[in-house]
């Protein structure tokens, strides 16, 4: 039996032949990610097994992203940890503030994660990297402090499910409604600890960005990871980022798959879901009779340049309704700058929102658009748990940019085609 491209990695950087879906695997890692809630952890648990070096200085990337620039003396003193580890041993894939960007986004930007690496990030969205055909996965901190020390990690070798992708987007309609439509679908365990693998001809209609939203979002599903296919959308975003050269797997045609999907991308909607998990989906158009206090665009899920783009082509030249806060935050320094320069932070501006410095902030009810009790948001987040955005009496709808830009200016849930 042939394998996955999942399946191929591994046992690439296991040193074996072939794997099988739960066989156990020492492999070699090429990322080791952490970020400024999970690295102060890592560093203690490094610091208690006695280890005196890293394995490899530029393998090892940390990303201050979550409560940066800090929000309070706690945030300060995790960042002045990892800041003071990243200085003791030379990491140089180290991002702080003017430099930093919410870790999902900026790694594929940077081009520190590139097609074919085996990467662990102690941050559960670090399956987003599979989008450059890339396996990818989150881990506790104490596995990423084993990872900096070692180059190494255990793996079971998760068994696959494949999504056969076909037709294109209609007017809309992006990544975040299809891996929404896909997580109602099979529901939030639908993919537990297996490997989500993309493919089909409608993938390469999807942009890099529509991949990484959607590969960021697999987590939800439960999946180990999700991957899609190295083809020339691949190929044209990696080139000139990065010095590593891409590695190419392909699934073989014999693989096996747990079970298949087939959906037509021409036949998805704009997308919501309501309240308090990711597989309560609903059509946009459902919700006209449910009015909101806040929107927030943004996040490792939707805060690429796409994304921006999408608000900015609703928002631009209109007013977000009274009563509404509507936050924007691009995802990277890169993204922020851009946005800028082509005259879309003015719009924003001048629609009613504020544009923060990217940052984690609100999606995980940290700071930046926390909640009050019974007020509901709709956001380009990944989670809608009880209390994630804050109160547990509040109430997260997801989104994609468009539907959350376009629910901004009516104040309430909104289908984007009718504004």
């Amino acid at each position: 039996m042939g394998m996955t491209m999942t399946q191929k990695i591994l046992a690439a950087h296991a040193g074996l032949t072939t794997v099988k879906a739960g066989q156990l695997i020492n492999a070699d890692l090429d990322i080791v990610l952490g970020n400024d809630i999970t690295t102060p952890v890592a560093i203690n648990e490094f610091n208690k097994a006695g280890f005196d070096g890293v394995f490899h200085k530029e393998k090892i990337a940390i990303v201050l992203d979550h409560f940066v620039p800090n929000k309070d003396i706690k945030s300060a003193t995790q960042s002045k940890q990892c800041r003071e580890f990243a200085n003791k041993y030379d990491i140089l894939n180290f991002f702080d503030v003017g430099q930093m960007g919410i870790e999902h986004a900026l790694l594929p930007e940077k081009g520190i994660v590139t097609a074919g690496d085996c990467v662990i990030g102690a941050d559960s969205h670090t399956c987003t990297y599979g989008a450059l055909g890339a396996f990818s996965t989150g881990v506790g901190s104490t596995d990423m402090a084993a990872g900096m020390a070692t180059g190494k990690a255990w793996f079971k070798v998760p068994a696959a499910i494949k999504f056969e992708l076909t037709g294109k987007f209609g007017p809309m309609v992006s990544g975040k409604d299809l891996i929404l439509h896909i997580i109602g679908m099979i529901g939030v365990d639908g993919a537990l600890y297996r490997s989500m693998e993309f493919t089909g001809p409608g993938v390469a209609n999807l942009t890099m960005d529509d991949r990484l939203c959607i590969c960021n979002m697999a987590i939800e599903a439960g999946a180990k990871n999700g991957i899609f296919p190295v083809d020339e959308v691949t190929r044209s975003y990696m080139k000139g980022r990065g010095s590593r050269t891409p590695v190419e797997y392909a699934a073989d045609p014999d693989a096996e798959y747990e079970k298949t999907y087939t959906i037509d991308l021409s036949t998805l909607v704009p997308t919501v879901s309501w309240p308090h998990l990711p597989e309560n989906t609903h059509p946009a158009s459902e919700g006209a009779d449910i009015a909101i206090d806040q929107v927030v665009i943004g996040s490792c899920t939707n805060g690429r340049l796409e994304d921006m783009e999408a608000a900015y082509n609703i928002l631009n030249g209109k007013k977000v309704a009274k009563g509404v806060r509507a936050i924007i935050i691009p995802g990277t320094m890169e993204v922020y700058k851009e946005c800028i320069l082509r005259g879309w932070t003015t719009a924003f501006i001048d629609a009613g929102c504020i544009v923060s410095t990217p940052t984690c902030g609100p999606c995980l009810g940290g700071y930046m658009g926390v909640l009050a009790d019974g007020e509901r948001c709709v956001s380009t987040t990944n989670r809608n748990f009880v209390g994630r955005m804050g109160h547990t009496g509040s109430e997260v709808y997801l989104a994609s940019p468009a539907t959350a830009a376009a629910s901004a200016i009516t104040g309430h849930i909104t289908d984007p085609r009718t504004v």
